[in-house]
């Protein structure tokens, strides 16, 4: 399996299709985000724009789920080396939590 890591990294390493699924998803709210900006420049009907910033938020929280989803399967393959790095399934948990 092919990691992501740099030297001053620590913690849980993502694979490189979980790390770029998690890139483009985040670029994707970037574009959305903006997207609302201009709306608001524009003076477009408030109910426009909210739908806008609900679909941003919804895509942003998703991106959060992918990102706890591959952190709990990095802590279950090898719980030792996760409990090393600083992360036990209890804290992959509470990221979960502060999604819900």
């Amino acid at each position: 399996m092919n990691h992501t890591s740099s030297p001053e990294s620590h913690g849980i390493e993502f694979n490189d299709a979980t790390l770029a699924d998690l890139q483009r998803r985040l670029r994707r709210v970037e574009g959305q985000v903006r997207g609302v900006q201009q709306m608001l420049s524009a003076r477009r009907d408030c109910r426009d724009v909210v739908t806008q910033i609900a679909a941003a938020n919804k895509a942003l929280e998703q991106a959060g789920f992918v990102l706890v989803a591959a952190g709990l399967t990095w802590c279950l393959e090898d719980p030792r080396r996760s409990a090393a790095a600083g992360y036990d399934i209890g804290d992959v948990q509470k990221m979960f939590l502060k999604l819900a």
